[in-house]
């Protein structure tokens, strides 16, 4: 079945796709009004910081010694990404008829979104400077740091294999995500928000961000990344038997004779 709900999966994909590009524009949009709002007390605290540098984040006391209008955008920023996860989950329940549709549609609207992000605040800020240019990526539960690039290839990743799933579901052989598949891909997300997350001290402090460990970061890509693959190409050799062309027989990899 060349569908995925009562939808071709050619037309999800590319209305997820969109949905994420219109996201990362209107997240782009909001950053770009944040950091109007936070630039006089970064300058406060931080005279003569060049104004695409983020670091060293204002801590919790400069916020609070900056007004109530500095403090109180803190919980509106934690809440509004949270709401960001939550409409992400939405639209992919809106196309999704199991639970491997939907992971498949949610992490290409979140890619979608991310990577699109970077583009517009390139666009409308003229930043990053480069891919390697440290980013606040997230802040639930600690703020997550690292350079640009690193989310860029989980988004990238993410995107594939979501494509990848859905269009396999529509050609009916969709792949099977075991119980051992699912806990290598949760674990090496996990890893990942790990590495993103483990200078969250030393940034919440206004230190610097210590250099981005990319072993740790690498390990949990390819943990996930790996898995799925796995799974991917298990289920590709299990529904391409082999057939005996002389004979017509399916023979399924094994010697008959």
């Amino acid at each position: 079945m060349d569908q995925v709900r009562g939808l071709p999966w050619k037309r999800t994909v590319l209305a997820l796709l969109l949905f994420g590009t219109a996201f990362g524009y209107l997240e782009a949009a909001v950053v770009s009004y944040l950091r109007v709002l936070h630039e006089p007390a970064r300058l406060r605290f931080h005279p003569g910081r060049p104004p695409g540098d983020l670091f060293p984040l204002l801590t919790l006391e400069q916020l609070r010694a900056s007004g109530p209008v500095q403090t109180q955008t803190l919980p509106i920023e934690i809440g509004r990404e949270a709401a960001t996860i939550v409409m992400l989950a939405a639209i992919a329940l809106a196309v999704a008829g199991n639970t491997g549709q939907w992971a498949a549609a949610f992490v290409i609207a979140f890619g979608a979104w991310d990577v699109t992000f970077y583009l517009f605040l390139k666009l409308v800020l003229d930043w990053p400077a480069s891919l390697f240019t440290w980013d606040i990526l997230f802040l639930i539960p600690v703020p997550w740091a690292g350079p640009v690039v690193a989310p860029v290839l989980v988004s990238v990743a993410m995107i594939v294999a979501g494509v990848w799933q859905l269009r396999s579901e529509a050609r009916g052989e969709p792949v099977r995500i075991g119980a051992a598949h699912w806990a290598g891909i949760l674990t090496g997300a996990a890893i990942i928000v790990f590495a993103f997350a483990m200078d969250y001290k030393n940034v919440m402090a206004g230190g610097l961000p210590q250099p981005f460990n990319w072993t740790v970061f690498a390990l949990g890509l390819l943990t996930g990344v790996g898995s799925y693959a796995h799974a991917a190409v298990r289920q590709h050799s299990w529904a391409s038997p082999c057939f005996d062309v002389g004979e017509g027989v399916e023979t399924h990899g094994k010697d008959d004779a």
